[in-house]
């Protein structure tokens, strides 16, 4: 071997130089990521080191590795524990596999955020190829950007011969554990755990593939936790590396790890589980057999035949998109519906999204290439940011992608063959595939991906089509024609049920078709039960469309106007014209002898809007979410009190707050009420309650109720925050059940507060709309259910088979019951004997 000329690093930005030893973080300071230096910054750009391409830039912009012509490998990290910052400070200004000059702008930060929100600001560079070096600058010293820091010697000659290999042995798929990823730190532990074995060993996610012993390589993956990852091992000592590297990525690679992931893991074999679990979408049952749906591969070149050509084809694909999404819409059978596919269109024309996408037409990129990546790109985005709400962003964008691709590429989207009996699975539908699903064919469908929450599952329920989501990836196996049967209501799936449950399924489905025709012939008769007491059954809504066909159906008025409708799926806020325009048409759509609740805004969280400025929060389900976040910009609490007040006259106006937790955030929020009242001229107050979704609400409803005029129990948050539970979880959503006795026991104590000081309650969470729970509520003593428009009928219809006397026996029954199951198995019986008094009194 001969020694070639050294490779002189530059500073990446100016700082003070220091030792890696004095990083606080025993990671970097044991130089298991790399050797190299630290500099504390006194500039807010990262610039490159040396020329060369690169080789990875983290979607977070916190990390970026430059590779040059020899090989060298520099991997540049700014802060400590940046990664947790998902992006937020951060603008990354190249993209992978860029060629770069020494000195050229990488990446700008926010230096003040990083410092308020990160551990650190301390930023390493460090040569992570593993060539030595000598540091150019005294400890201690003030150094400035391009000033030249480090000097590495290289070798010139003939790169080892690789060992002789055999054939690969692969692992079985193992779901990463890890928070954020295999990023820079548990990156640098596989890796060189990976150089301790002879075997040439790869990490594969998907179709993607890494040198598992190279941490750049590695990161360049771009993994997320919850991903699915594989090794492969090809080498004398195969086997022993897999067996170490499997131990090491499920313990997390070093870092603190929640270990019920791997609980999750992809099974090899699915014909070897006879159950598999998720979350429900969309309540029912079904037997059928699996038709596995998966997306064709699309072909794109890169190169572009001249800008203004791809600008042409880019926006002819785009208004034909835009003409199918306004025929989608229109067809809608609801207004769920209708909303899905208008902020598919707002996605058209988002700016940040058109502003990339020229750009890389612009560098000469087709039109295809040019629009995919920029969707990609933003999606990854959507998906980094650990918001379910984005999440769902990202699976919208996928759809509105796919459609403008395909129209770009001339690709027709060919209808499905689908059998008879159908029960789709999928890793994940799109809002446009679940729109065009033939009822008749399709039974129901199962996906890995998705929420109880997403567009998907919303119009799943509008078709009535029971779905599961948050299966584990091993169903993706199940082969075509496999005979399952698919119980929503329970979030399973049974590969091979016995004939007797398939034949309960049968009867009850089609005995389920005759109630719901019966329930609907009798859907305006009131809901009282057979002694006499009358129950107030209103409607869940978030339309005007929805308001309409819930009055159609029987709903006695409107318990949970969902107003952050308005809000969300846009770009920039409502005008005050069009938020008063629609609340007087809903309102009007009542009359003025039905009551109307609105909800003021319940974003924030885990539900951000994309023209309020937000921090990213670790807990947002216990962060910023509904009043809280409305009294810190109180100006937008004002706004929509200006507009909900301009119904006032046409329906029975009433205002609730969501996430109160303190009394004081009524008071506050009564105050500001009545300042825009009496600013309008209005001399009576609409009437003013709160949401119990907050377990100390429930337990101080004593002291609420004589400052309320009514309760409305949210139960799906008021159970996820009883049992630390989160309602979406794949694996918890099973026992975050509202049925629970603690949960039933805080509804029991919120209505005794209530009715001692004269204020009614009703329930508007998803328990109000389960059947089975109708009984308990009555015995409760609830005032008003507050359900999904489709099921008012059924919901009246149950309260009309009841004694209230009856329920209240129940009710006490059931609290002091231990768990979610066994008040479950009690209301059953219930029903059973409920049912056979009915007939019998019929006959």
């Amino acid at each position: 071997m001969t020694s070639s000329q050294p490779l002189e690093l530059l500073a990446p930005l100016s700082g003070v130089l220091l030792a890696l030893d004095k990083v606080p973080d025993p990671a970097f300071s044991s130089r298991l990521v790399g050797d190299g230096l630290c500099l504390d910054p006194t500039s807010s750009v990262l610039c490159a080191p040396l020329a060369g391409t690169v080789s990875n830039i983290q979607d977070s912009g916190h990390a970026v590795s430059i590779t040059d012509d020899q090989g060298v490998q520099v991997l540049l990290h700014v802060g400590l524990d940046t990664v947790n910052l998902a992006g937020k400070g951060f603008t990354r200004l190249v993209v992978d596999g860029q060629r770069v000059e020494a000195g050229q702008p990488l990446i700008e930060f926010d230096a003040d955020y990083i410092a308020l929100h990160a551990r650190s600001l301390l930023t390493l560079m460090l040569v992570v190829s593993g060539e030595p070096f000598t540091v150019l600058a005294d400890d201690g010293s003030l150094v400035q950007q391009a000033q030249p820091v480090l000097r590495v010697a290289l070798q010139a000659g003939e790169q080892q011969a690789q060992e002789e290999e055999g054939e690969a042995l692969f692992t079985r798929p193992l779901m990463l554990p890890n928070a954020n990823g295999l990023h820079a730190r548990p990156a640098a532990v596989l890796a060189q755990a990976a150089k301790g074995f002879k075997a040439s060993i790869c990490l594969h996610k998907g179709a993607e593939s890494a040198n598992a012993k190279s941490l750049v390589a590695i990161m360049a993956l771009q993994t997320s936790q919850g991903d699915a990852v594989q090794v492969s091992a090809a080498g004398e000592d195969a086997e022993a590396a897999l067996a170490a590297l499997t131990a090491l990525l499920l313990e997390g690679c070093g870092e603190v790890v929640n270990l019920v992931v791997e609980e999750q893991q992809v099974v090899a074999d699915p014909e070897q589980e006879t159950l598999l679990r998720g979350v429900c979408a969309s309540p029912g049952s079904a037997f059928g057999q699996v038709v596995q749906v998966v997306e064709p591969e699309l072909s794109i070149s890169e190169s572009g035949v001249g800008q203004a050509l791809e600008r042409a084809a880019l926006d002819r694909a785009l208004q034909a998109a835009e003409l199918a999404l306004q025929a989608m819409q229109a067809k809608a059978g609801s207004a769920a519906q209708a909303e899905i596919f208008r902020a598919h269109q707002e996605l058209l024309e988002d700016p940040t999204l058109l502003e990339q996408a020229h750009q890389l037409l612009a560098e000469g990129k087709s039109a295809a290439f040019a629009w995919n990546r920029a969707t990609q790109a933003t999606g990854a985005l959507f998906q980094g940011l650990g918001s379910a709400l984005l999440a769902e962003r990202s699976a919208d964008l996928t759809d509105v992608g796919q459609r403008v691709l395909k129209l770009i590429l001339g690709v027709t989207d060919s209808a499905w063959t689908l059998p008879e009996q159908a029960i789709l699975v999928a890793e994940q539908l799109t809002p446009s595939q679940t729109a065009s699903l033939d009822p008749d064919k399709v039974l129901g469908f199962v996906t890995v991906g998705g929420g109880a929450t997403s567009h998907v599952a919303i119009l799943a329920r509008a078709l009535g089509l029971p779905a599961i989501c948050g299966v584990p990836a091993s169903v993706l196996a199940l082969a075509d024609g496999t005979q399952v049967l698919l119980d929503a209501d329970k979030g399973e799936l049974h590969l091979s049920p016995d004939p007797a449950a398939i034949e309960r399924q049968r009867i009850d489905r089609q005995q389920q078709g005759l109630r719901r025709a019966q329930d609907l012939q009798q859907a305006q008769a009131p809901a009282i039960t057979r002694d006499g007491h009358r129950i107030e059954v209103t409607a869940n809504v978030a339309s005007q469309q929805e308001t309409q066909q819930s009055v159609e159906l029987g709903g006695e008025g409107v318990g949970l106007l969902r107003s952050e409708f308005l809000y969300l799926d846009r770009n920039r806020a409502p005008s005050p014209q069009e938020q008063a325009d629609t609340y007087s048409a809903i309102a009007q759509a009542l009359g003025p002898e039905r009551n109307l609740v609105v909800r003021t805004l319940d974003v924030g969280g885990d539900k951000p809007l994309a023209y309020v400025p937000m921090a990213a929060e670790q807990n947002p389900f216990l962060g910023l979410r509904g009043i809280r976040l409305c009294l810190e910009r109180p100006q937008l609490l004002r706004e929509q009190f200006r507009a909900i007040l301009a119904s006032a006259g046409q329906a029975r106006l009433h205002i609730m707050l969501p996430m109160v937790s303190l009394l004081s955030e009524l008071r506050q929020a009564r105050k500001i009420l009545q300042e825009e009242a009496h600013a309008l001229g209005l001399a009576n107050l609409p009437k003013l309650g709160i949401m119990i979704e907050v377990p100390s609400a429930a337990l101080m409803a004593d002291v609420f109720a004589p400052e309320v005029d009514f309760f409305s129990i949210g139960t799906n948050d008021l159970t996820q925050y009883t049992l630390a539970m989160d309602r979406d979880h794949p694996r918890l959503a099973g026992q975050a059940d509202s049925f629970h006795p603690a949960v039933l026991r805080l509804i029991a104590t919120t209505v005794k507060a209530a009715h001692a000081h004269g204020k009614w309650v009703g329930v508007c969470g998803a328990l109000a709309s389960e059947s089975l729970a109708v009984p308990v509520l009555l015995g409760l003593g609830v005032d008003e259910l507050s359900v999904s428009v489709p099921l008012i009928p059924t919901i009246k219809a149950r309260v009309r088979e009841m004694d209230l006397q009856d329920c209240q026996q129940l009710a006490r029954q059931v609290l002091g019951l231990e768990e979610a199951d066994q008040v479950r198995e009690a209301l059953r019986g219930y029903q059973a004997r409920d049912v056979e008094t009915s007939l019998a009194v019929e006959g």
